[in-house]
């Protein structure tokens, strides 16, 4: 499916890509409203969604928590803090050796993929 390129899904993917925080519909909506002060959340939730289905964004469903969205589409890795929730890139090439393995296991098993999430403690949380 090609979506059309409407004015809030460029701002939307604009705002996202300016962020690193990984925000939530609600977060990037107040982000969204700035530039767009009529838009609704109805809509920033249907176009993150299309969005995310096209391949043009990332949708990250993390363990037990709400969704979240990303502007990079090239494959990463994702650490989740246990203690304030954030969300940080993680690019390492231990972790793409990891990758590749699992990549492997999911082939000669005929499964339809993988997700992998880091759990820890973030920088400002004293990554110990």
């Amino acid at each position: 499916m090609k979506l059309s390129n409407t004015l809030q899904r460029r701002v939307i993917i604009e705002e996202l890509r300016k962020v690193k925080s990984h925000p939530t519909a609600d977060e990037l909506y107040q982000l969204v409203r700035q530039r767009l002060p009529q838009v609704s959340l109805g809509t920033i939730y249907r176009n993150l969604e299309l969005l995310s289905e096209d391949g043009q964004i990332q949708k990250l469903e993390l363990t037990g928590k709400q969704k979240r969205f990303d502007g990079n589409i090239k494959e990463h890795y994702h650490m989740r803090c246990s203690n304030c929730g954030c969300i940080v890139d993680v690019e390492d090439k231990e972790i793409d050796a990891i990758h590749d393995n699992l990549q492997v296991l999911v082939e000669r098993n005929g499964f339809d993929g993988f997700r992998l999430e880091l759990i820890g403690r973030c920088s400002r949380c004293g990554n110990t």
